[in-house]
């Protein structure tokens, strides 16, 4: 019976960690995204990090990405469109997790 047991927790285990590991990479990708949407604004430095982090911030509104298109949209106006946020979002995301992986 312990190597059922044990074999959960290992699951369980994994489980977690990837949960984790997916957390990080999406929080990663937001950043990423700000820092991309704060170029577009003219914003750098110290400015473009706190945007980047108004971003990651958020993400914490509702499950998804559409709390981060729309505040990024909003924000960037005719500078971009929500389908170019989602496909650089997507692009992003890609970067995030390899960095992410990296880290470990």
């Amino acid at each position: 019976m312990s190597t059922f047991k044990d074999r959960e927790n290992a699951f369980e285990n994994k489980h977690a960690h990837d949960a984790e590991m997916n957390f990080k990479a999406d929080a990663r990708c937001n950043k990423l995204l700000g820092l991309w949407a704060a170029e577009l604004l003219g914003k750098s430095g110290d400015a473009a990090n706190s945007y980047a982090r108004e971003v990651v911030i958020s993400d914490l509104e509702e499950p998804g990405i559409e709390d981060v298109v729309r505040k990024v949209a909003g924000d960037l106006g005719d500078k971009s469109s929500p389908e170019e946020i989602r496909k650089k979002m997507a692009e992003l995301l890609a970067v995030a997790k390899d960095q992410v992986m990296s880290e470990v």
